[in-house]
């Protein structure tokens, strides 16, 4: 048999091959139109295009959710175990401890405010006022600190200072220009120029012994103020002095 392109037939060549299994015909391939889809006709369901999040999911996820949608709410007032987990996170220890400042420090009213502030100022007070009758140096007002002014202090009480009689010699002088007598009246006018002389005469020569000695004993300290504190100090009574005397007459400092 001859065919009809005019070659003799090889029967050995011309032998017609069974058909592949695995060739596919050359079809050309369509999509759905949906950016992420694979095209039409290809995998399982050709029919219906896949979405790249569905290719690309967390299992984790899916696996958490039933878990989390099976979980109970409990609404008991037990008490949370020590060693049981707190449910929310431990906050930073500065965290913790701003908070607890703001709350310690921060008054609930303005009242509250008002009536703490008194009552920080009369334990101040008190305090000051047991330190002024026992010396105690921790407690007493910034004038009175110091190991300046506390030697300035026992140098005045140490002594007999004209100037602490001031008040006595004051009363007595206005009770005698108060009598209608010439006499007394003259006396206390006398008097009165007597002891206004003898204190500024006393105190000076107080302040320059006192500043003498503070040169010595204290160089390298602040000596400012010290000597006129120490002449105000010797216009009041002995026993009228704040801070009480801690020397006794005649006693060196």
């Amino acid at each position: 048999m001859i065919p009809e392109s005019g070659r003799p037939a090889d029967p050995e060549t011309d032998t017609e091959s069974p058909p592949c299994p695995l060739c596919v015909p050359s079809v050309p391939l369509q999509t759905s139109g949906v950016a992420g889809s694979f095209p039409t006709g290809v995998g399982s369901n050709p029919g219906h295009p896949v979405p790249l999040g569905f290719v690309f999911r967390s299992r984790a996820k899916e696996e958490k959710a039933p878990a989390a949608d099976k979980a109970t709410v409990t609404t008991s007032k037990q008490t949370r175990h020590p060693e049981a987990p707190k449910g929310r996170p431990t906050p930073k220890r500065s965290v913790a401890q701003s908070q607890r400042r703001s709350v310690a420090n921060t008054p609930m009213t303005r009242k509250e405010a008002a009536r703490r502030q008194r009552e920080e100022r009369r334990a101040a007070l008190e305090r000051q006022r047991q330190a002024l009758a026992s010396g105690d140096e921790r407690y007493l007002p910034a004038r009175d600190k110091g190991p300046v002014r506390r030697f300035a202090r026992d140098f005045v009480d140490s002594r007999f200072n004209i100037a602490e009689f001031f008040l006595p010699m004051a009363v007595i002088i206005l009770v005698l220009s108060m009598i209608r007598i010439p006499a007394l009246q003259s006396i206390a006018l006398l008097l009165w120029l007597v002891v206004i002389v003898t204190i500024v005469l006393d105190s000076i020569v107080t302040g320059f012994r006192l500043k003498k000695v503070l040169a010595e004993r204290f160089p390298d300290d602040n000596r400012r103020g010290a000597v006129a504190y120490a002449l105000m100090r010797s216009l009041q009574m002995r026993r009228l002095r704040l801070p009480k005397p801690q020397v006794k007459r005649g006693e060196r400092p």
